[in-house]
């Protein structure tokens, strides 16, 4: 079993040399007979600073546990392991060793909810685990940039599923067990239990079969797409004489507006929405295909009734008190796969809709030539230049006349 002396024991954990020995001299931390602490002990050490600064000091910490009402045991358990030490590389070190940018090691620590650490702060050891994937994607290719915000976006995305694990963990079994009567050294039995360690192996299987499944549908939109575009070039992809039309559809604000207020807002939110989109789109002949973060990407037949849906789900969701819609649509060949389309004019419409203002339609000049007759007025807005597209799009705004 790994060990360490007091002073790496206290490089390892964060904390200065003299906390640590005050840790150890109320009891929290106990040294085994040559004066070493265990990884454990360190985690410990941890978890004490991190109680100290929340507002349960070392003394209060010390006398809960000496009267065998609180434990920090349980930090032993294998599935604390990932309550990572620090290593004794700082972020400039590691950077210069592993000609790794700078800025995106300290993203790795951002990406993990931490405060944005300085050039010589010392990278955690579960911070290096990092590094042979953001090399491996250096050298395939991608850019810093879009590593950048792969990181982002993995990171909160696995914050909001922690942040749900652990209300489950919360309401489901530690507030029954105290409401019981049960101890804390009780709750940290649990976490070390065998039904504990089976949930959380088979958590990562899930987790990556999942990821792994998300992977595939948009890889196979990739293939799609290539392939749609290769063929067009060519000259070899029939075009069809009334093409219909995507649409998406996004809230603004929606992130905000869900980290302001909570699952539960964003839950009534969702299903408001739901119900306006599902009306709408199926009074126009159009289906939504598939729910986003903050939006819906919706299939219809034809361009024309296509508008006049984007109008009215814009115009519903203002109604209905939510934040503002703003709709992207386009008109072109689309290609259908599981239930899914994909293809040039997804892309185009989802570019569209970013790019589109709170409360605004924007359409291609192809949805207002296969429109026809619509009941809307466009107002030319003129080529644009979109993330992602190449050459300029010429968009108009769509509104009612």
């Amino acid at each position: 079993m790994t060990t360490y002396a007091r002073a790496e024991a206290a490089q390892r954990a964060g904390l200065p040399a003299d906390y640590l020995d005050r840790l150890i001299g109320l009891g929290i931390i106990t040294p085994d007979a040559e004066d070493r602490l265990s990884v454990g002990d360190v985690r410990r050490a941890q978890m004490a600073q991190t109680l100290d600064r929340a507002g349960i000091n070392a003394e209060d910490l010390a006398a809960g546990i000496g009267k065998g009402i609180l434990t920090l045991n349980f930090m032993d358990a294998p599935v604390f392991e990932r309550f990572a030490t620090f290593s004794d590389e700082t972020f400039a070190q590691v950077s210069e060793r592993t000609g790794l940018p700078l800025d995106l090691l300290i993203l790795v620590r951002e990406a993990t909810g931490g405060a944005t650490p300085e050039a010589g702060d010392c990278m955690r050891e579960g911070e290096l685990q990092m590094l042979p994937f953001i090399q491996a994607q250096l050298d395939i290719g991608f850019r810093p940039v879009s590593i950048g915000r792969w990181l982002r976006v993995a990171g909160d995305s696995l914050r909001r599923m922690a942040e749900t694990e652990s209300d489950a963990w919360r309401t489901d079994l530690m507030e029954p067990v105290l409401a019981r009567g049960g101890t804390a050294d009780e709750l940290g039995q649990t976490s070390s239990s065998p039904q504990s360690i089976r949930l959380d192996e088979s958590t990562n299987d899930a987790l990556v079969a999942l990821w792994h499944a998300r992977q595939v549908h948009t890889w196979t939109g990739n293939i799609i797409g290539g392939f749609e575009q290769a063929l067009t070039d060519a000259g070899l992809l029939t075009t069809p004489q009334r093409p219909p039309a995507i649409c998406f559809l996004d809230i603004t604000g929606y992130t905000r507006l869900t980290d302001e207020r909570g699952d539960d807002a964003a839950a009534e939110l969702a299903r408001t929405l739901t119900a306006l989109v599902q009306r709408s789109a199926v009074e126009h002949g159009g289906r939504p295909v598939k729910w986003l973060g903050d939006g819906v990407m919706v299939y219809f037949r034809e361009a024309g009734p296509g508008v006049a849906a984007a109008l009215e789900m814009v115009d519903g969701v203002a109604a209905a008190g939510l934040p503002p819609a703003h709709v992207g649509l386009h008109a072109g060949p689309v290609l259908f796969q599981e239930g899914d389309y994909f293809g040039q004019t997804v892309n185009m419409a989802s570019r569209i809709a970013e790019y589109a203002r709170p409360g605004e339609v924007l359409v291609t000049r192809d949805v207002v030539n296969a429109a026809g007759e619509v009941g809307a007025r466009f107002v030319d807005i003129g080529p644009v230049e979109l993330k992602g597209l190449a050459g300029p799009v010429h968009l108009l705004s769509a509104s009612r006349p």
